[in-house]
């Protein structure tokens, strides 16, 4: 009995081992894909916020010409 479960034990063990060095190199992949989108949400963000002023300044542009237009 011993002899075959040292073998399987062994065996195990690499298998574990195995997986192991798989799911930390996953690991290193998902850290660099969560960095890589972090950085494209503070990008996309921005450009929203920046998207938002240049609307308001419009938004501002287009009130004062129609407050211009009901005035004359």
């Amino acid at each position: 009995m011993l002899e075959n479960t040292l073998p399987q034990l062994e065996q195990l063990i690499e298998d574990i081992i195995t997986k192991n060095n798989q799911l930390k190199n996953q690991i290193v992949d998902l850290e660099q894909k969560n960095t890589l989108l972090t950085d494209e949400n503070e990008t996309l963000q921005l450009e929203a916020l920046d998207g938002e002023e240049k609307q308001k300044k419009t938004n501002d542009v287009l009130t004062n010409l129609l407050g211009k237009l009901q005035s004359a």
